[in-house]
Parts: C-alpha cells; sequence; structure tokens
C-alpha cells in the first residue's frame, strides 16, 4: 500500500459491496470523511451517530466503525497513513461545519487533491501529501472551533471500552461473555449498554466484526479456507463454514468464487 493519502468518493471506497462499510472494522489509514449531500449513519467506537450534510467525520487508524450510506448521500474520504506529516486526531471526532467558507475551504482542498491525482505530473505524491497537510490543518482549526462535547455517561464509556476490546481481540475467537468477564460486567449489562448505544447487542457487534474480518480475507486473499478459519479463532473449516452461510447464505468457497467473476 502507498504512502501517499489517496481521495476517492464514499461508494468507491465500498467498491460496490455495502457490507465494506456498514459491517464493523478498522481501516489501517487515518480517514476523512466528508459529507455534501444526504444522510449517512456511523457507528464509530460503538456508538452511533447521524451524518448530515457539511458534517466531516475523523477516524483515526485502528478505529472500530462502520459506516451505511443513504441512497441519496454523497461523500469523499481521505485516507491518510499515520507517521507521516499529515496530524490527525487522536481520538474519533464528528464536525458539523455550519460556516460556508469553512465548507467551501475544505471542499476546494479536496477538489484540489483530485485534480492533482488525476493529471499524473512528475511529484505528484509529495502534492498529494503536501495536499494531506493543509487538509488537517483545516480539520484542526475547525476543531478548535466545536463545541465541547458532553461527556460520555457509563454507558457510553463502557461500550467504548468493549469496542476497542473487539477491534484487538476479534481473531481470538473469544464469546462475548469473555469481554464481559475482562470489562469486570456481566453479559446482560453489557449487551443492555450495547443497545442503547449502537442498536445491536453485544454480541452481533462481535460476530459482524468477524464477518466483515472473513469478508474480506476471504474475497481480497488467497489463503485456503481452513487457514482463514484458523486465522479467525475458529475450532474448525466446518464451523466457519457454518458460520458464512448463515450470514451470507453461501458457502465459503462460493462466496470466493463469485468475487473472482464480479
Amino acid at each position: 500500500m502507498s504512502d501517499a493519502p489517496q481521495l476517492m468518493t464514499l461508494a468507491q471506497w465500498a467498491r460496490g459491496a455495502p457490507w465494506r462499510l456498514n459491517l464493523p472494522h478498522s481501516q489501517p489509514r487515518h480517514a476523512l470523511i466528508w459529507v455534501t449531500r444526504g444522510q449517512a449513519r456511523a457507528t464509530v467506537g460503538g456508538l452511533r451517530r447521524g451524518i448530515g450534510a457539511h458534517n466531516a467525520l475523523a477516524l483515526p487508524a485502528g478505529t472500530l466503525f462502520s459506516l451505511d450510506i443513504g441512497p441519496a448521500c454523497y461523500g469523499q474520504v481521505c485516507l491518510i497513513a499515520p507517521g507521516g506529516p499529515a496530524l490527525m486526531p487522536d481520538q474519533p471526532e464528528h464536525l458539523r461545519i455550519r460556516e460556508v467558507q469553512q465548507q467551501a475551504e475544505l471542499t476546494s482542498l479536496l477538489d484540489a487533491m483530485t485534480r492533482e491525482a488525476s493529471q499524473g505530473r512528475p511529484f505528484a505524491d509529495e502534492a498529494a501529501q503536501a495536499q494531506a497537510i493543509l487538509i488537517t490543518v483545516w480539520l484542526r482549526r475547525a476543531l478548535i472551533e466545536q463545541e465541547i462535547p458532553p461527556r460520555p455517561t457509563a454507558a457510553q464509556r463502557l461500550i467504548m471500552a468493549y469496542a476497542s476490546l473487539v477491534e484487538q481481540n476479534h481473531r481470538a475467537g473469544q464469546p462475548m461473555a469473555s469481554y464481559a468477564r475482562d470489562l469486570g460486567v456481566t453479559p446482560t449489562h453489557l449487551t443492555r449498554s450495547c443497545k442503547i448505544c449502537c442498536g445491536l447487542t453485544a454480541a452481533d457487534l462481535l460476530v459482524q466484526r468477524t464477518l466483515h474480518a472473513a469478508r474480506e480475507m476471504l474475497e481480497d486473499g488467497d489463503d485456503a479456507i481452513r487457514h482463514v478459519a484458523a486465522q479467525l479463532g475458529f475450532s474448525s473449516a466446518a464451523y466457519f463454514s457454518r458460520f458464512i452461510a448463515q450470514h451470507t447464505r453461501v458457502s465459503p468457497s462460493e462466496l470466493r468464487k463469485r468475487t473472482r467473476k464480479a
């Protein structure tokens, strides 16, 4: 993967497969999402929120999130490699940009990055990096002007901690009850809090994160199905096949075959 910043529409980011965005997962790069039309719904770190026109969503690399894009929604995402000169926030940030001048500034910066990428001129990677620095400067300036959000509730703090553990350990094959024990709460309490914060049970959030990882490995990779199952903590390839069939209505091999034909 190139370290050069990358800009694309939300539709391009999904690559024609809605599951790539609407199942919980994380990205190896920072993401700045800018919605200019319509509505979307994001779940970030286990907390669900609505995203409207002229909303920006900053997602640090490794953040567990999902994004459901409405039928009339249009937006762009700028992907930025961590560790470079373009500085992104350490925590997810949701900004509602009400000032027309601020809206125009970010749109103009993204348009400039698009033009640079399309022209194929020398030093394009350096130019893209410079544009990414300007975009993150815009973001940090906009954050200064945002209202301080309310302190998270106890339920929200619990689910943010749960989402972080799920992202770290979803390949270990642990049941939801093990996460609850690690967090010092009962499975019932964890499930109730999760339902309040994101509309999913705690078990469903874990299952959906595992399903995203499974589909990504099956559809984008070439590892044998039994190896995919082992890497995701399944006790057997047969159990893994039942899991995939339950959630996609096809076998792992058929899922992979369909992707190769597309």
